[in-house]
């Protein structure tokens, strides 16, 4: 888990650990107060400040960019955001809630950790905040994000930021070969292995140690029918389609990618991609505007990439959720910036400005879809977040998908046979989440 993005915060320019202070003036008004001029029912003229816990990427940026804004309605409300490097985020916030004195008032919570907080009672139930909050529409933000907030029946978040993945591929490249996207998994295969030549591979992968080789390789599991747990929440890795997503997902790797990139994550994999070294890749959504920016890192070739869902439609669901901790020093304030920040006009700004979607009405706004990223990238991405899954569920999430992703790697590296590999995956995360 720890290596999940850290090659994404290097390819963007990022430094590892920066503080930013935002502030405005606001909040601690309750949730049913009256005479409210403000966001649903916190008044605007609540007091306090919002401390909060961030990851140092770009889309903490636009929120930041967004703070003046909200000070505007809260004026006396003062917001201040904390980056880190994702690394170093999950033990801050640990020590913040079990302090007598927290750090934090308002936070982002990754998907793997929502559970083990839930469990530990360290984040507030916001069921009330949400219902008692006007036009909030919170039925508008896509499923499968607010399933990620739900712990039994009660949402503990509300969605911020998805890191659903899908195929990234060149469209010049596709339309030379007369390809048409592919629709199944042995299609994937044979069309990345079509793509390969001399000096080109395929397809870029990420079979790194750990969190990606899992969070790629389970968009091939989906694809070949499979699933990481079943119905009843039971783990199902060591099935058939689980093998046949795995003996094709090592078939690619062996032919299709470049050589040498046994641990590649995602900062080698959209290197090679946007150099033109390599013809497409599995990777975040909103990868697209990146590899299409003129003045981005893919140069002349940018304009030629394009955004489909996975073949057969599912693919993994990675999640930010805004949360409030439960020893939080002004809950009220910090549920005006989070309920601000997410509402339908605020998200509109916030995608129009780089950030992923989170709502369906955002996605087609007019002003959205007018924005330059094209109506066929939106499309692509309501596409995604209709039908996509996190890779855990339940109680020790993050140690559950590092297991997974070491038994994947010896099955690539050819340590293990795939038989063998999976059935220790199912081990191991029978083992973990029993």
């Amino acid at each position: 888990m720890s290596t999940r993005r850290r090659g994404l915060l290097a390819s963007m320019g990022l430094a590892a650990a920066l503080a930013l202070t935002i502030s405005g003036c606001a909040g601690s008004g309750g949730v049913d107060a009256p005479d409210s001029s403000g966001l649903g029912d916190i008044p605007a003229d609540t007091e306090g400040t919002v401390r909060i816990l961030m990851e140092s990427v770009p889309d903490t940026d636009i929120v930041v960019d967004l703070v003046a804004s909200f000070n505007e309605t809260y004026p006396g409300i003062e917001v201040e955001i904390e980056t880190l490097a994702f690394d170093q985020m999950r033990d801050k916030l640990i020590a913040s809630f079990q302090s007598s004195e927290p750090a934090y008032d308002l936070i982002v919570v990754d998907n793997p950790w929502m559970d083990d907080f839930v469990d530990a009672g360290f984040l507030e139930p916001l069921d009330a905040r949400i219902d008692s909050t006007t036009d909030y529409q919170p039925e508008d933000f896509f499923q499968p994000l607010v399933d990620i907030t739900e712990v039994e029946g009660v949402r503990y978040g509300v969605p911020f930021y998805n890191y659903a993945l899908g195929y990234l591929y060149r469209t010049d490249l596709y339309d030379e070969a007369g390809m048409a996207v592919p629709n199944t998994l042995d299609e994937l295969v044979a069309n990345v292995q079509q793509l390969t030549t001399s000096d080109r591979a395929g397809i870029a992968m990420q079979p790194q140690r750990g969190y990606k080789i899992f969070e790629e390789w389970a968009n091939w599991l989906f694809a070949a029918g499979g699933s990481i747990y079943d119905e009843t929440g039971n783990p199902t890795l060591d099935t058939p389609e689980a093998a046949a997503a795995l003996d094709a997902y090592i078939e690619a790797f062996t032919t299709a990618a470049p050589a040498n990139s046994s641990n590649w994550a995602f900062d080698e994999a959209f290197r090679s991609v946007s150099s033109g070294q390599s013809a497409s890749m599995i990777s975040y959504n909103w990868n697209l505007p990146g590899l299409n920016d003129p003045d981005g890192a893919s140069g002349e070739l940018a304009g030629s990439f394009a955004l489909a869902p996975m073949p057969g439609g599912k693919q993994v669901l990675g999640s930010w959720s805004w949360a409030i901790p439960a020893n939080s020093a002004a809950s009220d304030a910090a549920w005006a910036f989070a309920a601000w920040i997410t509402s339908p006009a605020v998200d509109v700004e916030r995608v129009v400005a780089g950030g992923a979607a989170i709502r369906e009405s955002t996605l087609s706004n007019p002003t959205v879809l007018e924005s330059g990223f094209g109506e066929d990238y939106y499309a692509a991405i309501i596409a995604i977040l209709s039908d996509a899954a996190p890779l855990s569920q339940g109680l020790g999430g993050e140690e559950m998908i590092q297991a997974v992703g070491t038994e994947l790697s010896e099955a690539v590296a050819g340590t293990k046979t795939v038989e063998e590999a999976l059935a220790d995956a199912q081990a191991a995360v029978e083992r973990i989440q029993r």
